[in-house]
């Protein structure tokens, strides 16, 4: 998000406010037309986007007086503005960068939550008896063994698994799709790359794989940065080996 691209849509905004500010208000025009109410959708449009800039910006503590915003957009139509242009843009250009700095002061802080949560939950895990941690810090537990082969990295496999986050939040599963999945095992994640090859087929493990080993820093939506992931896998079939 850009401060001065939402600065200039708070602008818009409050032309469309402005007028309720007045000490004596006309008398609206009716909503009789098409044209009328495609008007006031859009002052209805503008006002809610301006109501969530500011919460926006209150939480991460920059705080914009909506009474100075109001009075430098009636400044600003009137020809008289109190701060040059030049000036208005170095201020602007700051309020971006105080923006940019305080979003990314926030970014660190819960990234280093998340870090320490993962890392506790890791160290708890691997202390429960019948979990193994290999070399890489992948976490395993046998849940079912059976004495089927075991894939190599280049083999292709065919797996039923679920998915979730350390605290229980299931974001994927394909018994839930009742449709197994098919994929080269040196196709996913590190963690499923080395996991896969410990089964046989027809054992079913549970794996706890450190966020070096999944999606690290990058955002997968529900999969948040240097999330902790837990999967239950089945291997159900190597489809094909090389």
């Amino acid at each position: 998000m850009r401060v001065t691209t939402k600065l200039s849509l708070i602008a818009v905004a409050m032309l469309t406010l402005s007028a309720c500010q007045q000490e004596k208000q006309p008398e609206a025009p009716a909503l009789d037309t098409e044209q009328a109410k495609q008007a006031y959708s859009l002052g209805v449009s503008a006002g809610r986007y301006l109501e969530s800039t500011v919460q926006e910006y209150d939480k991460i503590a920059v705080s914009l007086n909506s009474e100075l915003i109001l009075q430098g957009v009636k400044d600003g139509l009137a020809g008289n503005s109190s701060v040059g242009d030049d000036e208005i843009q170095t201020l602007l250009a700051s309020l971006d960068e105080q923006y940019r700095a305080k979003q990314a002061e926030i970014a660190t802080a819960e990234s280093e939550a998340v870090i320490a949560a993962g890392k506790a939950y890791l160290e708890q895990n691997a202390s429960k008896e019948g979990v193994t941690v290999t070399d890489s810090g992948l976490q395993y537990e046998v849940l079912e063994s059976a004495d089927g082969p075991k894939p190599v990295a280049t083999d292709v496999v065919k797996v039923h698994y679920t998915g979730t986050l350390t605290d229980g939040t299931k974001f994927d599963s394909s018994y839930d799709r009742d449709a197994p999945a098919e994929f080269p095992l040196n196709r996913v994640i590190p963690g499923w790359t080395e996991g896969v090859q410990l089964m046989n087929v027809g054992s079913k493990y549970k794996f706890t794989i450190p966020s070096e080993l999944a999606y690290g820093e990058r955002d997968m939506g529900v999969i948040t940065p240097h999330s902790v992931l837990v999967f239950e896998v089945e291997l159900l079939e190597i489809v094909s080996a090389e």
